[in-house]
């Protein structure tokens, strides 16, 4: 069933991102009236170099799937 993957750039502790991944769990298995035991998450950390080719692969150029667009340049976080 549903599967959420999260990148994002190193720096969080393992508390927020376990309160994270709880916290988008809850929301989608609110958003598609489901039980959340069918649901897994995994979080990925990058360095602002690394997230240049995360962002360029998983956002650029999959701009049609992505349902929140971006209000940054990631090339303001190197």
């Amino acid at each position: 069933m549903p599967h959420i993957g999260i990148k994002m750039l190193e720096g969080r502790t393992e508390e927020q991102k376990r309160k994270a991944a709880e916290a988008v769990k809850n929301a989608l298995a609110d958003a598609l009236g489901m039980g959340d035991h069918y649901i897994t998450v995994t979080i990925e950390d990058f360095n602002a170099e690394e997230w240049q080719n995360v962002f360029k692969t998983e956002v650029t150029d999959k701009s049609d799937k992505v349902y929140v667009k971006p209000k940054y340049d990631p090339k303001s976080l190197l």
